[in-house]
């Protein structure tokens, strides 16, 4: 009963962002932030111009803000997995709130304009030889209805040409979600939580997520590319979480 509860869920989801994503072309664009007119990508330009941007004095490893440019203490006492994080912005409002409502509410008209954002962020980066959205359990594929990583992903790769693999790795564990956990124990709930099919030997990897927070999903993730053989694994993300203390 409760599987069938979680099908129709879905369903109704899914008719429901097809819905939004008809209406949004057929309407005139409104800036997410203001309901202004929108210049690009659902953002006007003085909303655009007021993101809390991600300065150049950030960690280059994890994007960590704050470092001054060097190298921040943790990436320095426990390398990450991953070569380099990349975000546009950090997450506070309003972005904060954009993408909650992406994420949680399926307003997919918040994923040209953070995908675009991502798109300026990671233009002078090397091109992967393929994309990876960040994989959601079955679970909690059924509660959303869609993956938010794999609409900015689809969008990414089509602007870049790159190939999108978004059938080369699983979640295959449904726990607690991350955000519901102390920064301290994510890097354990995550722990085994995906599976890579595809062999990566030799090869450039982007993961797309929405949000880095402790990194630890995507340190865990980019361990799992690393034994299929990916030489190198990069993370872009729409927004950088500061760490306590930071």
């Amino acid at each position: 009963m409760r599987e069938w509860g979680q099908t129709l869920f879905s369903f109704g989801s899914s008719i429901l962002n097809y819905c939004a994503a008809i209406s949004q072309r057929a309407l005139p664009p409104l800036c997410l932030l203001c309901a202004t007119p929108a210049d690009i990508s659902n953002l006007c330009e003085p909303c655009r111009l007021e993101l809390p941007y991600l300065g150049p004095e950030h960690c280059p490893r994890c994007a960590e803000p704050g470092t001054s440019g060097q190298v921040c203490g943790a990436c320095l006492a426990h390398p990450p997995e991953f070569d380099r994080a990349v975000a546009p912005c950090i997450y506070s409002y309003p972005l904060d709130r954009v993408i909650q409502a992406f994420k949680y509410s399926g307003n997919l008209a918040a994923a040209p304009m953070l995908a675009d954002l991502m798109l300026t962020s990671i233009q002078t980066e090397p091109r992967p030889d393929l994309i990876i959205p960040m994989p959601l359990s079955r679970e909690r594929l059924h509660e959303r209805g869609f993956n938010q990583s794999m609409e900015l992903a689809r969008l990414i790769a089509t602007a870049l040409g790159v190939e999108l693999a978004p059938q080369a790795c699983i979640r295959v564990q449904h726990g607690t979600a991350q955000s519901a956990l102390p920064w301290t124990e994510r890097a354990k709930n995550i722990r085994g939580a995906f599976v890579c099919m595809r062999d990566l030997a030799g090869c450039s990897v982007a993961i797309v997520d929405d949000v880095l927070t402790t990194g630890a999903t995507l340190n865990e993730l980019a361990r799992v590319l690393r034994k299929r053989g990916a030489e190198r694994v990069s993370g872009w993300v729409a927004a950088r979480t500061i760490s306590p203390g930071a």
